[in-house]
């Protein structure tokens, strides 16, 4: 089943992803100003899925256009990144990302799902916080054919074939703690009320200390930061489908002291206060009036919220 949303303007946008993989969250500006840009979400081999959470391309094509920023909160996650015929490994980027796209060009990515990058790091994962580094000092050489691959012109069904190849060539043993620390980021993902450390430890039946090591060795974040970061979603996705705020009440839903702290926090890392980032999001939106955007969902039932 494959849904499919379109509006009059622009720039074209074409978002593809499969129904278990869900949508991008955390996106900031969402609407482009004109051009044409191609993202597609894919799942991996199940028998990969503990340790790959999807494979992502972008492609853009923006020639005759201005260049457009695009920005994320990113999530607790290491990517395996291609681009220009480079592969790196880049670690939980912490702060907010920003590029400037122009011109043409494509990327392919491979996300691991938290903790599912440590068996190939050997190495706490929170050594490569904010940091990206060449991914052939972790896979070595053969790194470079499967970027031939995933950069070449072939379609998106061949690239996974050769990413699946080559992670199948290369899985690791289970791992009972990379597994847990899965576990404990997806509830903190699916379970709103999880506002505090103290919350997670209560409900995973894990002392505080612990949970900090797991999610040093394994996550490469703190379970602070994991929290506060999903709830930031949260709030992007409420200013992204237009809803009205009683800022008080969401502070306290969001796990804030009050709403001078989830402004600070807000603005501390997206450079916009709430109501400023709303006011841009409403322009935005006004524009998209002139826009055309595309969006296909692959398979079957509702597609989960994704980071």
């Amino acid at each position: 089943m494959i849904g499919k949303t379109r509006q009059k303007h622009s720039a074209e946008v074409v978002e593809e992803y499969d129904a278990e993989v869900g949508k991008a969250r955390g996106i900031l500006r969402r609407p482009m100003a004109a051009g044409k840009l191609w993202h597609s979400r894919r799942q991996p081999s199940p028998d990969l899925a503990p340790w790959i959470a999807h494979y992502w391309s972008i492609k853009w094509d923006l020639r005759g256009c201005a260049p457009q920023t695009v920005e994320s909160l990113p999530h607790p996650n290491v990517h395996l990144i291609f681009e220009e015929a480079k592969a790196v490994v880049s670690g939980v980027q912490q702060r907010r990302f920003s590029r400037v796209l122009e011109n043409q060009s494509k990327v392919f990515g491979i996300k691991f799902q938290p903790g599912g990058f440590r068996p190939f790091f050997n190495a706490p994962v929170s050594a490569l916080a904010n940091r990206t580094i060449s991914a052939k000092s972790i896979f070595g050489n053969d790194v470079e054919k499967l970027a031939a691959i995933v950069l070449s012109a072939r379609k998106d069904d061949r690239k996974m074939e050769a990413a699946n190849a080559f992670f199948h060539a290369r899985m690791p043993k289970p791992d009972k703690s990379a597994d847990l620390a899965r576990q404990l980021v997806n509830r903190v993902l699916q379970q709103p009320e999880i506002k505090t450390v103290e919350d997670l430890a209560e409900k995973a039946g894990i002392g505080k200390r612990s949970l900090q090591r797991i999610f040093d060795e394994y996550v490469g974040a703190s379970p602070k930061w994991v929290i506060r970061r999903y709830r930031l979603h949260e709030l992007i996705e409420r200013f992204n489908a237009g809803d009205s705020m009683d800022w008080p009440q969401v502070a306290l839903e969001l796990g804030y002291f009050d709403q001078a702290h989830l402004i600070n926090d807000f603005k501390s890392i997206v450079g916009y206060s709430p109501t400023q980032y709303q006011r841009e999001v409403l322009k935005k939106s006004r524009e998209s009036g002139r826009r055309t955007n595309s969006s296909r969902r692959r398979g079957p039932g509702r597609a989960p919220p994704m980071r």
